[in-house]
């Protein structure tokens, strides 16, 4: 029975079994050749592969195989840094699956997107994960107060984004 109770534990772990405290749901009308293209990191949570970058910068790319190939650009202590991976399509149109380490996939769920698609509010698939973006370096002061007021309304903390310092670089 140890066995049992070890070997769920273990592989609740691996898949990510953990209480979900956000409502991290996508959007229902997602066009993804409208979402292709840069979108400028306006904010984020805290997370180690992203620690200390600034200038950040997403780039989607639709690719022959209809995967979408994802290039993220930034600073990191002054020196360029760069990760390039792909997310694939899944059934539900605004949750993707990104892949930066090989066969490893994480979701990446559209929450929030205006009707132009020049900001949106995404998330993950747990509620470590949140993301402010935008088509451009800065967002009005009412585009931040809506996004904000969304990702409250979700559960998620505001207080925890770290604002992101664009610019010429």
């Amino acid at each position: 029975m140890k066995k049992i109770t070890t070997l769920s534990v273990l592989l609740c772990l691996l898949a990510g079994c953990s209480k979900l405290t956000v409502d991290n749901s996508v959007v229902t009308n997602f066009d993804l050749n409208r979402f292709l293209g840069d979108w400028y990191e306006i904010a984020r949570y805290d997370h180690k592969f992203e620690r200390r970058m600034e200038h950040t910068k997403a780039s989607y790319v639709l690719r022959d195989d209809g995967k979408v190939t994802v290039l993220n650009t930034g600073v990191k202590n002054g020196k360029p840094k760069e990760a390039k991976g792909v997310a694939k399509l899944t059934d539900t149109p605004a949750r993707l699956r990104v892949s930066f380490f090989g066969p490893f996939y994480s979701d990446y769920r559209v929450m929030l997107l205006d009707d132009d698609y020049q900001y949106a509010l995404i998330g993950g698939g747990s509620d470590d994960y949140l993301w402010i973006l935008s088509r451009t370096p800065q967002i009005s002061a009412e585009v931040k107060s809506k996004i904000l007021a969304e990702a409250k309304r979700r559960g998620y903390n505001p207080s925890k984004l770290i604002w992101v310092q664009q610019g010429d670089k």
